[in-house]
């Protein structure tokens, strides 16, 4: 999917990968559900603006997130 900076409109680099300085598993993002093994959770992606260095999370697997 092709992503456009909200500051600028250029064209941002995605798939980048996001990390917590001193820990390398990242960000993850997760939602629990109804039920024992009903939760839901995907790791953080980012997109980056080349021409003015906005920075966008996304996850690629939020249809799994609809209730």
């Amino acid at each position: 999917m092709k992503r456009i900076c909200h500051q600028c409109q250029t064209e941002m680099i995605t798939d980048c990968k996001v990390t917590v300085e001193g820990d390398f598993s990242g960000i993850k993002i997760s939602q629990k559900g109804k039920g024992l093994f009903k939760s839901v959770s995907a790791k953080a992606k980012a997109s980056v603006c080349p021409n003015c260095g906005y920075v966008a999370f996304y996850i690629d697997e939020y249809k799994k997130f609809n209730k």
